[in-house]
Formats: C-alpha cells, structure tokens, sequence
C-alpha cells in the first residue's frame, strides 16, 4: 500500500497550503501604519500631516507599479504577437516552398507524361509500318508463288 492509498472507513485529514500573494501583506502594511500613526504620541496636525505624507507616497508607489505591471504586460503582449507573427511567417514560407515543389513536381510528371506518349506513338508507328512490311512481303511472296505453281503446272 503506497503512502497516499487509504481505505474508505479511514479518517484522514487534507491540509491545503494556500500562498498568499502581495496584495494582502500591503493592506496589512496599511492597517499597521494607520492605527501606529493614530496610537502615536504627536498631535492632530502632525499626525494629519504625516498621514497626509505616507499616503502620497504610497498612492506614488502604487502608481509606480501599476505603470510597471502595464508596461511588463504590454511587452509581454508585444512579444508574444512577435513570436506569434514570427511563426505565421514561417508557416506562411513553408506553404510557400511546398506548393513550389508541388508545382514542379507536376511540371515534371507533365514532360515526362509527353515524352513518354512521343515514345510511345513512334513505337507505334514503327510497329505498324512493320507490320505493313511484313503484309507486303507475304502479299509479294503468295503473287509469286501463285505464279510459279502456276508456271509448273
């Protein structure tokens, strides 16, 4: 039985490690700095203005990132349309090469075709005047015997 196999009427228990990501650190970042700047022994007016200084800072520092994750989104977007154009141009080339060879395959299928059939008609032609020959010379050769058989007898 491996270590992960379990029978039905076992108890087990299912433990799940979530990460958290960056977003609820910072909130908590906030919620810290905003009681310790309302807990602080300062006045009203320091306090407000110190408040006043950390949040243009962090909307500073948000808007840093927000620019940061468009322009990371934007040359990701952009690279991948290169790459994605790159390949359409290469399947775009390989179509290309194959229906060029396809048509001088067919250019060559074609000439052979006609060489072939250029053969093949001379070859009858010779056959038949062959053929020709040979009913001339048995036509020739029955006259004279006729004639001979008939010279004899």
């Amino acid at each position: 039985m491996s270590r992960y196999d379990f029978d039905d009427d076992d108890r087990y228990v299912v433990i799940e490690n979530h990460s958290a990501g960056v977003g609820p650190f910072l909130v908590g970042l906030a919620v810290g700095t905003g009681l310790a700047l309302l807990f602080a022994p300062r006045s009203g007016e320091a306090t407000r203005r110190d408040i006043k200084r950390r949040a243009m800072r962090v909307r500073r520092a948000a808007e840093q990132v927000a620019t940061d994750v468009a322009d990371t989104v934007s040359d990701s977007f952009n690279d991948a349309r290169r790459r994605v154009e790159e390949k359409i141009d290469a399947a775009r080339e390989a179509v290309d090469m194959k229906r060029q060879q396809v048509q001088r395959a067919m250019e060559a299928g074609r000439a052979a075709a006609r060489e072939a059939r250029s053969e093949l008609e001379q070859r009858l032609a010779e056959t038949k005047a062959a053929y020709n020959a040979g009913v001339a010379v048995a036509r020739n050769g029955r006259t004279l015997d006729e004639d001979s058989d008939a010279a004899e007898g």
